[in-house]
């Protein structure tokens, strides 16, 4: 049995969020800039309040998506009817993802449409805190929930750094070693990813000797392709302030900030897992202090009930923790013995197997969750159309319960200018779960977006259940959301 003591989890999930607060504030007012920075603590007068962040507010939102349907529960659908009702901040991928959603391109549709600017960004790595809280010491749980986030906003390197976070944020509850916790992080993510190649900049720099200033320019160098604000190298900074902090909680954060770009996010990040590693009782009072225990929010629905303090905010998690999480069957038990943790689960901790099925997960996907059957339509390149132009969209039907052998017909109700193969109309026996491949020409297209339905209709069932199915005609649609600075 692997156990987590009770008190040093919730100290842990304390130091969590304090970290994320001083980190967040301490980067505040250097986001953006491109220069280094060289400061040692706080810029600004705080008056005993951090800095609004939407690094924080964002994870609000997901909690109170856990307490009304509980974590198992999640889905990326249902959180991106959270974000539609709850989340306001109209910044840059925030706000391309949202004008998805309320299109009809739901995650992970969300993050790879429309997104080209921002979508390798930093929206979603900075909220995988309550990820890994939820699933201490088991990161391949935490990625699952990281990539039901990240999803809404990003795809591809967006979503593999959420991975790394999320993955090393959970092993922090049972791992301290910084070298083997950016270990883990890694193993969650293809060898050859951008945020992959980042990290390892600054992780060689610091084992040959580097000075830090030295690995920051490296990893600058590297991501000039990428331009700023992007995640491979913001995670890299966040990296490096780990490294290069030598255990020193604001050594660390300042290291982290110092390097520029993201700083309020570098700073948070680096400062919640600090904050897990050692807790809230290792974080130095100077700087909690000047910004007290209150949460500041700046982007979320002020009628959101949400915890207004971090104690509040740390028994909540807890809560929600501990109902998936205090039985022995549990793979990590929060428990008032000591905690133990057994070498074979430590050992496995770096296995790749269920992040490589996150990876081979579509980003253009559509998912229709019904009761007995799961509809999945992958639009194979993405839902853009070209008037007379073939469309290669495959539809996917699962079974939830035994209704192997029955027959199910698919029926595309399209406009009369437009032509389907094989047929509008095809049948099929569910032996399996069966994929069948449509090739879909539009007619003429006025304007956006495009709606079509489709019916499908298990033979002993008299009504049919007809899904909605988005379409975009390619070069018409683009989503201009405020800039974030």
């Amino acid at each position: 049995m692997n156990i987590i003591n009770l008190a040093e989890y919730k100290d842990k999930v304390y130091g969590c969020w304090a970290g994320k607060n001083v980190g967040g504030t301490l980067g505040a007012p250097f986001e953006g800039r491109r220069e280094m920075n060289e400061i040692d603590f706080y810029a600004q007068d705080l008056n005993g309040a951090p800095a609004p962040n939407d690094d924080l507010d964002l994870q609000l939102v997901w909690l109170a998506a856990i307490r009304r349907h509980g974590i198992a529960n999640l889905t990326p659908r249902l959180l991106a009817e959270y974000w539609i009702g709850d989340i306001n901040g109209p910044w840059n991928e925030y706000g391309i993802g949202k004008a998805n959603m309320k299109a009809g391109l739901m995650p992970p549709l969300s993050g790879s449409c429309n997104n080209d600017r921002w979508k390798y960004s930093n929206g979603a790595w900075i909220r995988s805190e309550i990820w890994a809280c939820c699933a201490p010491g088991d990161p391949d749980q935490a990625i699952k929930y990281a990539y039901m986030d990240a999803c809404a906003d990003h795809c591809g390197e967006g979503i593999y750094a959420e991975m790394f976070t999320a993955a090393l944020e959970s092993a922090a509850f049972i791992v301290s070693d910084l070298q083997e916790l950016i270990a883990i992080g890694l193993s969650k993510l293809p060898a050859d990813c951008r945020v992959t190649r980042s990290v390892n900049i600054a992780i060689k720099h610091h084992r040959d000797g580097k000075d830090w200033h030295e690995a920051r320019e490296a990893i600058v160098k590297d991501s000039s392709d990428l331009g700023w604000f992007q995640a491979p190298a913001n995670i890299a900074y966040t990296v490096l302030g780990l490294l290069y902090g030598e255990g020193d909680f604001g050594k660390t954060i300042c290291r982290a900030v110092n390097c520029g770009d993201d700083t309020d996010c570098t700073g948070a990040t680096a400062g919640s897992i600090m904050g897990i590693i050692g807790g809230r009782k290792a974080i130095p009072a100077r700087w909690l202090k000047p910004i007290g225990e209150g949460i500041a929010t700046c982007c979320i629905n002020t009628f959101l009930r949400t915890p207004k303090t971090l104690d509040a905010l740390t028994d909540e998690v807890t809560t929600e923790t501990l109902k998936t999480h205090c039985s022995p069957a549990a793979p990590i038990q929060l428990a008032d013995q000591p905690t133990s943790v057994d070498a074979a689960w430590r050992a496995q901790l770096t296995k790749t197997e269920a992040a490589a099925a996150v990876w081979a997960i579509s980003p253009y996907e559509l998912n229709f969750d019904l009761s007995y059957i799961d509809v999945v339509v992958d639009y194979v390149d993405g839902p853009e159309l070209v008037p007379g132009v073939e469309k290669q969209v495959k539809v996917k039907i699962s079974p939830k319960i035994h209704i192997y052998g029955q027959v199910f017909t698919m029926t595309w109700r399209l406009p009369e200018d437009w032509k389907c193969s094989p047929d509008k109309k095809v049948s099929c026996y569910m032996q399996h779960p069966v994929e069948v491949p449509f090739s879909i020409t539009p007619g003429e297209l006025e304007g956006g977006f495009h709606y079509v339905e489709l019916e499908i209709k298990d033979r002993d069932r008299s009504n049919p259940t007809v899904l909605t199915i988005p379409f975009q005609k390619s070069g018409t649609v683009q989503f201009f959301p405020l800039p974030k600075n």
